[in-house]
């Protein structure tokens, strides 16, 4: 009897400090109730292992940025350890899943189609996530420019990379001719300096993914509706996902663009 005392000590006492253990360990210390609202998630710097991917595991994908703290830009190895991570903060774990499922879930589409006819100079794009801009007051870049300034403005399609609603539409000082797309899930789509729209959108309008919203442009940091030519034509695409305070919070589109790529309709234009 006093054996099987010492032995449920012993395995209590290791019990207790493996979990000491996982909670103090750099693995694991970043996972909290906030992770999700933290710069090192905002980056979303997927890497090619995700933007390789088919489809996307978000189990997997969790863990994975867990593991190597919000950065799989130069990961290889896709090993995984989803049972530990949960068995040590599981809440915190389910929430940071479900904001990637809110922000990937419903993406079906690169945003400019890909031209049917040969020879046709394609589009390009950087992570220029968080670089400074100072049209109104030095800032962050929230978003990823997907350039296409190789054809005029008005040339390059503009389709939806998903399902969703229109919740804004019209003229902003910094972004030009925009619209504001909700996905199903939740995640806000912000397609900006468009040079015009494929028909009158209204709020409240729905939206399909692949469907043509407009056509790409360099409208946009001037108060004058319609000004053009103060940048270069490109697309500003922006991904937000509401915080637990219910406020837009702007998450890097880039890798998820690299991602998007292989999903890319056909145009001709």
């Amino acid at each position: 009897m006093m054996v099987i005392v010492f032995l449920i000590l012993i395995l209590s006492v290791f019990h207790v400090t493996m979990i000491d253990y996982l909670y103090n360990n750099p693995t694991f210390y970043q996972l909290n109730a906030y992770t999700w609202e933290s710069d090192d998630f905002r980056s979303m710097e997927l890497g090619k292992i995700v933007a390789d991917l088919k489809e996307i595991d978000y189990d997997t994908l969790t863990s994975l940025m867990v593991e190597h703290q919000y950065d799989l830009t130069k990961v290889k190895d896709s090993t995984v350890h989803t049972g530990r991570i949960l068995k040590v903060k599981p809440a915190e774990y389910k929430k940071l899943k479900k904001a990637y499922e809110t922000i990937l879930g419903d993406l079906k589409y690169f945003p400019v189609p890909e031209n049917s006819n040969p020879g046709f100079p394609d589009v390009k794009f950087q992570n220029g996530w968080m670089e400074s801009r100072s049209y109104g007051g030095e800032r962050g870049h929230e978003g990823c420019d997907v350039m296409g300034n190789t054809k005029p403005r008005g040339t390059y399609p503009i389709i939806s990379i998903s399902d969703g609603v229109v919740e804004k539409v019209g003229w902003l000082e910094k972004g030009g001719w925009r619209l504001g797309i909700r996905a199903p899930g939740g995640a806000y789509l912000y397609y900006a300096h468009l040079y015009g729209y494929s028909r009158e959108w209204k709020k409240g309008d729905k939206v399909n993914a692949g469907e043509l919203l407009g056509f790409m442009g360099d409208t946009g940091y001037s108060k004058v509706e319609g000004t053009t030519g103060n940048f270069d034509v490109h697309l500003h695409l922006g991904i937000y996902i509401r915080t637990d305070h219910n406020e837009e919070m702007s998450v890097n589109p880039y890798w998820i663009l690299k991602y998007l790529e292989k999903y890319r309709l056909k145009y001709s234009y």
